[in-house]
């Protein structure tokens, strides 16, 4: 009898910690520093995740080793619901990218949902001298250059390692910054002055003629930069990559708990504000149900690794 009493109350325990959940604040991981996607969706959705669950949400950077510092802590974090990760789409990649990332994609965490995704922009300092992609081309293939990316592993590096590389055949070096915010830093200066990230970093030196898009990852054109030819218009079909931004939690967090963060995600996804903040960063909102979100996660980790392999992207 009190055999099957101590296991109906073990049993009862997940359901007990999910129905009060939460009695104290949350802290978020960002995995990159400020000026990226990452952050920008952190500090945006992080309040509004706050006031659908009744407590506030500590957001806090956490950087290194592409995003793998704040991905291994997460995940060895208690899982309760109280210690959440915003990471890239590195997060797929990195697990075949590096030899070690320190984290299995599909057992030691558990995805929330996938906020939004925008596509990458290759683009060059106002300065240098190529105003469309034909003429990058053969810029690159003329003499030695550099291209700047948000780090290793992000679907910028990726992207800009099959033009380049894979298409283009260039001679071409990656220098990967510490997320977004110093690519376009080192970009600002020309050095490198080509680059490929993801349109928020970006965008206000682009709007401000800084920096000159040259192409996009995207399905379609982008409605912040008409003028913009996608890449499958300049005769590289299929590159259609994004950079997505996801919340994830330690695997093993109660399902009631996951479900309320992901019902929080969605509510906060449906705000006019964020709705119309998302637009003017580039920003497709992605949400969707806990089903749905992890087929695609383990999707994006098979895609992912498929596109290292064939183009021999190497952390540097």
């Amino acid at each position: 009898m009190k055999k099957t009493l101590l296991v109906a109350l073990l049993l009862a325990a997940p359901s007990a910690l999910a129905q009060g959940y939460p009695t104290k604040p949350l802290r978020m991981e960002v995995a990159f520093p400020p000026g990226g996607p990452v952050d920008i969706i952190a500090r945006l959705f992080g309040p509004k995740i706050g006031e659908a669950l009744g407590q506030p949400v500590v957001v806090e950077n956490k950087v290194g080793a592409s995003g793998n510092v704040a991905t291994t802590d997460v995940a060895k974090s208690a899982p309760d619901g109280y210690t959440l990760l915003a990471h890239s789409s590195a997060y797929a990649v990195n697990p075949t990218l590096f030899r070690n990332a320190g984290y299995d994609p599909l057992k030691d965490l558990a995805p929330v949902a996938i906020v939004a995704q925008q596509a990458n922009i290759i683009l060059v300092n106002a300065s240098f001298p190529a105003n469309t992609l034909e003429e990058l081309k053969q810029q690159v293939l003329s003499r030695k250059l550099a291209f700047a990316s948000p780090g290793a592993g992000t679907t910028p590096h990726l992207t800009g390692e099959n033009l380049f590389h894979a298409h283009w055949k260039a001679d071409i070096t990656h220098i990967p910054f510490k997320g977004a915010g110093p690519a376009v830093a080192g970009m600002l200066s020309s050095e490198p002055p080509i680059g490929c990230m993801a349109g928020s970093g970006p965008m206000s030196n682009i709007k401000s003629g800084k920096f000159r898009a040259l192409a996009v990852s995207a399905k379609q054109r982008l409605p912040q930069l008409p003028d913009v030819p996608t890449l499958d218009e300049l005769g590289y079909p299929g590159m259609e990559d994004y950079t997505w931004v996801g919340l994830f939690v330690p695997a093993g967090t109660p399902a009631e708990v996951v479900q309320k963060l992901n019902d929080a995600v969605l509510k906060a996804v449906q705000s006019p504000d964020i709705r119309q903040r998302l637009d003017a960063l580039a920003f497709q909102p992605t949400a969707a149900p806990l089903r749905e979100t992890a087929d695609y996660v383990r999707a994006e980790v098979s895609k992912w690794a498929k596109v290292v392999r064939e183009t021999g992207a190497k952390v540097d």
